[in-house]
């Protein structure tokens, strides 16, 4: 899952981007309204963290921006503003939820799994692959009925080549929606994760899941 974090306080970012990262999201970070609009709109984010109070471009503007272009990515607002008034303004700007500072770090993750579970309800909750199946409520990822136990970083992978299936999944769209934007492209780390995942997934089994197509990318394929 990627996340894209509006806020121009570099110690509140830095502690959501680092809190974010230990929980299996890729996170890029946006310091100001205009750079967060640029980045909503050239990127493809599973939800988005704005401020209100944002130089540039306000939050409640860059929300009705993101909507109005047809952008439907789950958006919580965060702010300082606690007044109902202000809460309803965020809302009606097109978000899906809004948070009052200070909060606690475990009220944002539950407030973002909340998000996902929802826009998952609308389609699938099971991504399934031949006999392999991820569950995206509960993160269990099974083979033939064998749990397989996964990292963070590896279920974030899986699910990324299983939501593609059948299609070739180059190094630079994982290194953009696994990792984030700042990853390294030139390091070997995406093929070590793929050889990670096929212990797992593929090792045991009679037919491989995971197939590198020469030149181009990964695919998995029934």
């Amino acid at each position: 899952m990627r996340i894209l974090v509006v806020e121009d306080e570099n110690k509140i970012a830095s502690l959501i981007k680092r809190g974010l990262k230990e929980e299996g999201y890729a996170v890029d970070i946006a310091s100001d309204g205009l750079e967060g609009e640029f980045l909503a709109t050239t990127n493809e984010y599973d939800a988005m963290i704005l401020d209100v109070m944002l130089p540039k471009t306000d939050g409640i503007t860059l929300c009705k921006n993101l909507r109005a272009k047809k952008i439907t990515t789950p958006i919580i607002m965060v702010t300082a503003k606690d007044a109902v008034s202000d809460k309803v303004k965020g809302l009606d700007s097109g978000a899906d939820d809004y948070l009052t500072k200070p909060f606690a770090f475990e009220e944002l993750l539950a407030r973002i799994r909340s998000l996902l579970r929802k826009r998952d309800s609308l389609a699938a909750t099971k991504l399934k692959v031949d006999g392999l199946e991820l569950d995206l409520l509960t993160h269990k990822v099974a083979r033939d009925g064998k749990n397989i136990e996964l990292t963070s970083k590896e279920h974030a992978l899986l699910e990324y080549l299983m939501r593609n299936s059948g299609s070739v999944i180059t190094r630079t769209m994982i290194a953009e929606h696994v990792w984030d934007m700042n990853f390294d492209t030139d390091t070997n780390v995406i093929d070590v994760y793929i050889n990670y995942l096929r212990k797992k997934i593929d090792e045991g089994f009679k037919k491989g899941l995971i197939c590198t197509i020469r030149g181009r990318g990964y695919m998995i394929k029934e």
